[in-house]
């Protein structure tokens, strides 16, 4: 599996779009780079850029990135809301996939090395990378901003960690470092006022606020350090700042530990703030992009504060947590454009489940032998662990049944995991199966060729016994959540549970016969032989476990 890195760096320029595209083509022409999100905001004259690729990849692509904003970006002419010290005012590298943070650093010292060699720009190491702790934050790096460059690089304290201790006016100072994954974030408010945006931004950023006495003036304590009140959010920095472009104050977010604090906590926090202050929360914005994982906790979280289950699909998870964050407010929101995991899905064949129902069976009836039993029964699994799903939120949602809200909510969300799993287990035995055929029609012209083919024909069948093995573990384990339905659930649906053990039976049955046949085909025969003992055994508890569903229903119809 190869290493990606994400690179995030900020350009300060976000109104002329020739220059813009400029900087994003330098950075595409990169071969193995995939551009993700450009995005440029005009009252900040700033634009963020994602980008992935391997490590070499990003090195090169974010110092064209940066040597383009060094030649035509000049910042003794720049303005704009957001903080700011250079025409690349900050460059992260973030570990996106089998790397680690160590390994990121090592890369983001590479690019700041020749950042400062190459281009005669002052670069300071920030984050993970950071040389001194008090380096560490990029606020702290960036105070005094552009003005304030002259004045400090000449300090010994503030010399770079590459490049020259000079001031650069044409292109000012970069931070260049390595973090975790960071979400910009804008909460918008109903006032004009960047005072009172503030002080909603003190309450909840974890810097908080200085403590003052009755006359205003700051507080210390015994070592003469200021004392600060915290805010309620952990790993979150915030200012508030006015928009001339949407005509409003906003609450200018960092989430920088979205473990600590999600997105919905901080958008929740802010507007108890707000309206503790007299003001609304109107909605919000993303700036760049955002885990999936993060739009899906938000759905939930606000499908449970409306009392409603969240054993949802994605899809409807993703549309709560855009329309109950406001993220649409300002400009549309497309999940597909804004979401890390859509953003960097590979192209390639439509999948088996991507088609609609007609498609489907039009292309299991047809003359190619791909879909077959293995990716229908995972399929007839799918639909009985969406049946015992349906019946967990109708009871959820039962009238005199709210007491057991929670119980049934958690039901639905399991079934819409084993639905999932299953889903996907549709498009994995029909790749299992062209495995097979693509690892048969490997040349055999040699004694090497042959034992190689011979190897890609064995891999390939175990891929294609263990596929069907977790079709029937997935199915099996959709039966508990049944058998709980058809007990418990509403005795309106109770046929509906009925029907879903029958096809949760019926795919552990399908998948079992794929397990025996391809078994068939094992050179290892003792390997052959567990796999079928295993397949027997959750055959026969399947069987027992539909038997013991249908006398229930049998019982209440």
């Amino acid at each position: 599996m190869k290493q990606l890195i994400e690179c995030v760096p900020n350009f300060s320029e976000g109104n002329d779009m020739s220059i813009i595209k400029q900087i994003t083509d330098a950075i595409e022409s990169v071969d193995g780079i995939k551009l993700l999100n450009v995005d440029p905001g005009k009252a900040t004259n700033r634009t963020v850029v994602t980008f992935v690729g391997e490590p070499l990849q990003i090195i090169e692509a974010a110092f064209k990135g940066i040597a383009k904003a060094a030649e035509l970006i000049n910042m003794s002419k720049h303005t704009g809301e957001h903080p700011r010290m250079g025409a690349t005012d900050v460059c992260p590298f973030i570990p996106l996939n089998n790397i680690t943070m160590e390994e990121t650093v090592k890369y983001s010292k590479m690019l700041a090395e020749r950042v400062g060699k190459e281009l005669h720009i002052p670069v300071y190491l920030y984050e993970y990378a950071a040389s001194k702790p008090e380096r560490k934050n990029l606020a702290t790096i960036r105070s005094g901003e552009y003005e304030g460059i002259a004045d400090k690089i000449i300090q010994p304290e503030w010399k770079p960690d590459f490049g020259p201790a000079q001031f650069n006016a044409k292109s000012g100072n970069t931070a260049i470092g390595a973090r975790d994954f960071l979400i910009a974030y804008n909460i918008n408010l109903n006032t004009t006022s960047v005072k009172r945006a503030n002080s909603v931004a003190f309450d909840v950023r974890e810097n908080g606020r200085v403590k003052t006495d009755e006359a205003g003036k700051p507080l210390k304590d015994a070592n003469s350090n200021v004392v600060r009140i915290p805010g309620t959010c952990k790993s979150v920095k915030a200012i508030g700042w006015y928009i001339e472009e949407y005509g409003v104050a906003q609450i200018s977010m960092n989430l920088t530990n979205i473990n600590i604090t999600p997105v919905h906590i901080a958008f929740d926090e802010v507007c108890k703030s707000a309206e503790r202050r007299g003001m609304r929360v109107t909605g919000s914005e993303l700036v760049g992009l955002i885990p999936l994982n993060c739009l899906i906790d938000a759905g939930k979280y606000f499908l449970k504060k409306q009392q409603r289950s969240a054993g949802v699909s994605e899809k409807e998870l993703v549309k709560i947590a855009v329309k109950s964050l406001g993220l649409d407010e300002l400009a549309p929101f497309d999940p597909s454009k804004k979401v890390i995991e859509y953003v960097t899905q590979e192209g390639g064949n439509k999948k088996l489940i991507d088609n609609n129902l007609k498609e489907f069976v039009d292309e299991t009836a047809s003359e190619s032998p791909a879909p077959g039993g293995g990716s229908v029964a995972a399929y007839l699994g799918s639909l009985g662990a969406s049946l015992a799903t349906m019946v967990a939120n109708l009871s959820a949602a039962k009238k005199g049944w709210e007491n057991d809200f929670e119980y049934f909510s958690n039901w639905a969300e399991k079934g819409q995991h084993l639905k999932d799993q299953l889903l996907f287990l549709v498009d994995e035995d029909t790749r299992a199966f062209n495995a097979i055929m693509s690892a048969f029609q490997l040349p055999k012209s040699s004694e090497l060729e042959i034992a190689d083919r011979k190897k890609a024909i064995q891999d390939a069948t175990v891929f294609a016994i263990e596929t069907p093995l977790k079709v029937m573990k997935t199915a099996y384990e959709s039966m508990t959540l049944i058998a709980e339905m058809a007990e418990k659930g509403n005795p309106n649906s109770v046929s509906d549970a009925g029907v879903g053990a029958l096809c949760a039976r019926s795919a552990v049955y399908g998948a079992y016969l794929n397990v025996k046949i391809n078994a068939s085909s094992l050179s290892n025969k003792e390997k052959a032989t567990a796999y079928i003992a295993e397949a027997d055994a959750m055959l026969k508890n399947a069987l027992e476990k539909e038997a013991a569903i249908l006398n229930v229903l049998e019982s209440k119809l």
